[in-house]
């Protein structure tokens, strides 16, 4: 017993010496292996039950030529797409060499895959994982059909939802279509450049030729451009479209289609061969009177909601007034109202309501031919703006944020950037000294802005010109105070804002998309305050200036009141130096920006190679009398109501001693010529009233010198008790003749009576009927008026 007890103690003991072995790894295995089936589950649920709401996908989707109707803001049609720019390629019509070219480069695998392909799937998140882009993605060529049948493109819809849906419907059609018809489908679906939709759409296009009749060059580039159609459009990126066609041709080698040899030669032909002229897609005079508006509308249809206007069937209300749209097109392409020194000479117009944002006219460009869709020059965003941003950057801000009066004394004095030795010059190579903000502006002087834009700092300026809706690509620089690279979309909406007050109204074309299905998506932005009424009304005030006085006199509209500045930009000296086709006494760029009540108009006109040709002084007025003539056409078409700006009371008006620094109230007795009428931020204005008319801006001449004392003495005992009272009615005085002062600058009359003369502007005859005066060279960065 003894002995088996003790065998029993040793044996335990014995097995507690050696403990159960374990295997970390087979554990962890375990708890993957796990953890992965739950994901699976859990992930196959999840699938399952975003696919029991996906919507139906029927074969008139798949073969869709549905066509997208367009109204103007009357609710007229005015344009079709989609399907005039098809033309259906049947699956006998369709080259083997085509799908070779297609499977070859989307889908290896889509001849033994179900409609989604695992394989690629996982491929396509290591590439991402790894950051090494394929040249296929993870999406079947059954998924991109199914992609562009059912759903929109917009990038925020790609959810892990619409993901799930898209990959269920894509087995589905699998399931219901042979692989042939899969490919008929997609192959006269897929998207490609110039508003082109379906491959044999393309071969018609690019080279006037069936499907049938391209090489294996030709298709290849067709082949390929699916993926990014306006990178890879032959026409205007030569380059990336060849690297995409060679690119191609090596898939389909890869995939054992042709040989090395047939690629080979097919990579030596230039990818514009058998390229016919770029064409016109469109057969009306509304369309080319509409082209660039239309362009811009589809971008924005496609941005705002992901929908394709060629192929969604789509009704598409804009905010176009065909009328003004018109008579812009006239204006434009004809002698009958402006002229022009030839037909190269180019412009981009856009026209907004300023009380909404609304787009109501837009022109890309002049004497374009039928070319459908080319540049739209009022949305480019390449070329500078000149002195129409003085307003924008240096002192719509220096208002905002500094409290600057229209009477801030600033100086025009020999100026050199900072850390350069750049000196920057006015356009006329002189110095007024020291003057106003309302002569700085109304006369565009570029060293007071660039002075203001520094005072201000580049990033409040920054900040309140985003405000307006202009960003860029760089941070701003001092040098950007006399122009940077905007477009006439942007430059008249926020010159809006100076015309409705201070609120910022994103600019917008539509207003509503109706579905097939009947559902619609309406658009009414809303506006943001960008700026303080005061800001507003002090710098459309003295923008009126730029029109009844100023750089802008070409711009005036009897009876209109309005406001508007002026701006053109200079070559620089190499630009000179390496052109025998300009001259300095020529502008790169000419604009004019201005607005009433109802309307912003700004215009851009040049030429699209500028140093070829420039603009001479004469040339340089077209921007200000096209816009002359389009304000005209519409505050008359439109019975706008053409009426003046009311001050808010944040805004004091008063009689200034013109020379007086700090500023002072003239004196009641004052004669005209030394007076000016300014506006200050309410709580800025000035109290103390001069004690002399003459001020220091005349010498004492002898006969004054010897005058007497007791006169003086007089003279000092009287002053003292009549300051108070004086001062107040300097002040009052001058706020109500603004309309009187207003009313007389819109009609560009000479004001008589001594109430007006008092509210007479600051140095207006300094350049007097100046317009535009830019036609002096200036060194590099500088811009002219």
């Amino acid at each position: 017993m003894a002995n088996n007890n003790q065998s029993r103690v040793a044996r335990h003991q014995n097995g507690a010496k050696k403990p159960k072995k374990r295997h970390p790894i087979r554990r962890i295995f375990l708890w993957l292996l796990a953890l992965f089936v739950v994901i699976l589950v859990a992930g196959g649920g999840l699938f399952t039950y975003y696919a029991m709401s996906a919507p139906k996908v029927t074969q008139a989707q798949l073969s869709s030529q549905s066509s997208s109707v367009i109204y103007d803001s009357s609710g007229n049609k005015i344009r079709t797409l989609g399907l005039e720019n098809r033309s259906y390629a049947s699956g006998n019509e369709i080259p083997q060499t085509l799908k070779d070219a297609i499977v070859s480069t989307e889908d290896r695998r889509f001849y033994s895959n179900f409609g989604i392909d695992p394989v690629r799937i996982l491929g396509a998140a290591y590439s991402n994982f790894t950051g090494n882009s394929g040249l296929q993605g993870g999406s079947t060529l059954t998924q991109q059909l199914v992609k562009l049948a059912v759903f929109s493109t917009k990038k925020s819809d790609q959810t892990l939802r619409r993901k799930a849906q898209e990959a269920w419907l894509a087995i589905k059609v699998d399931r219901s279509y042979s692989k042939n018809q899969i490919l008929e489908f997609y192959v006269n679906k897929v998207p490609l450049a110039n508003g082109v939709y379906g491959m044999g759409t393309a071969a018609h296009y690019y080279y006037n030729k069936s499907l049938k009749e391209l090489d294996l060059a030709q298709l290849a580039l067709i082949a390929g451009m699916p993926q990014a159609p306006n990178t890879y459009d032959p026409y205007t990126n030569p380059a990336a479209a060849k690297a995409r066609r060679d690119l191609v041709l090596q898939a389909i080698v890869t995939n054992k289609k042709i040989t090395s040899q047939q690629a080979k030669q097919a990579a030596a032909v230039p990818i514009t061969e058998g390229l016919v002229d770029q064409q016109k897609q469109t057969n009306t005079d509304t369309d080319n009177v509409t082209d660039a508006y239309i362009s811009q509308v589809v971008a924005e249809v496609k941005k705002k909601t992901g929908l394709n206007p060629y192929t969604d069937g789509l009704k598409i209300y804009t905010n176009l007034n065909m009328k003004v749209q018109k008579r812009l097109y006239d204006i434009v392409n004809t002698d009958n109202y402006v002229s022009f020194p030839d037909d190269l000479l180019q412009t981009g117009v856009t026209m907004t309501d300023v009380k909404t944002g609304k787009v109501t006219a837009m022109i890309g460009g002049r004497k374009t031919g039928n070319v459908q869709f080319g540049l739209n020059r009022a949305v480019q965003t390449s070329r500078s703006s000149g002195s129409t941003i003085k307003p924008l950057l240096d002192y719509g801000p220096a208002i905002e944020y500094l409290n600057y009066s229209t009477y801030q004394q600033m100086e025009d004095t020999k100026y050199t950037y900072a850390g350069t030795s750049t000196q920057l010059y006015d356009w006329d190579f002189e110095y007024m000294g020291r003057i106003s903000l309302r002569t700085a502006l109304a006369q565009s002087r570029n060293v007071p802005a660039v002075r203001t834009l520094d005072k201000v700092g580049l990033t409040k300026a920054t900040q309140f010109i985003n405000g307006l809706g202009i960003t860029f690509a760089k941070p701003l620089e001092l040098q950007n105070g006399i122009g940077a690279d905007v477009s006439s979309l942007q430059e008249a909406a926020g010159y809006a804002a100076f015309a409705n007050g201070g609120t910022y109204y994103k600019p917008y074309l539509i207003n509503k998309v109706e579905k097939p299905d009947g559902t619609s998506e309406t658009f009414d932005p809303q506006g943001k305050r960008a700026m303080k009424s005061s800001t507003a009304y002090m710098i459309t005030d003295v923008l009126k200036d730029v029109i009844s006085s100023g750089t802008g006199t070409s711009a005036q509209i009897s009876g209109l009141h309005q406001a508007g500045k002026t701006g053109t930009t200079n070559y620089s000296d190499d630009e000179l130096n390496n052109s025998t086709s300009i001259s300095s006494s020529m502008a790169k760029d000419s604009w004019f920006t201005g607005y009433s009540k109802d309307y912003a108009i700004s215009v851009w006109t040049g030429y699209d190679q500028p140093q070829q040709h420039g603009l001479t002084s004469t040339e340089q007025q077209v921007a200000a009398n096209i816009y002359r003539e389009l304000m005209q056409y519409a505050n008359t078409e439109t019975n706008a109501s053409g009426g003046n700006w009311t001050k808010p009371s944040s805004v004091v008006a008063a009689n200034i001693l013109k020379g007086s620094n700090p500023a002072q109230l003239a004196a009641s007795g004052a004669s005209s010529s030394q007076v000016t009428r300014e506006l200050f931020v309410r709580g800025t204005q000035p109290t103390t009233v001069a004690s002399s008319t003459t001020s220091s801006r005349r010498k004492t001449s002898t006969s004054s010198s010897s005058i007497s004392s007791s006169s003086s003495s007089l003279a000092s005992s009287s002053f003292s008790s009549a300051v108070s009272s004086a001062s107040s009615s300097a002040i009052e005085q001058s706020s109500s003749q603004v309309s009187q002062s207003s009313s007389s600058a819109a009609s560009q009359s000479t004001n008589n009576g001594q109430s007006n003369a008092n509210t007479a502007t600051t140095d207006t005859n300094a350049n007097q009927n100046t317009t535009n005066s830019s036609n002096t060279q200036t060194p590099s960065s500088n811009t002219g008026s």
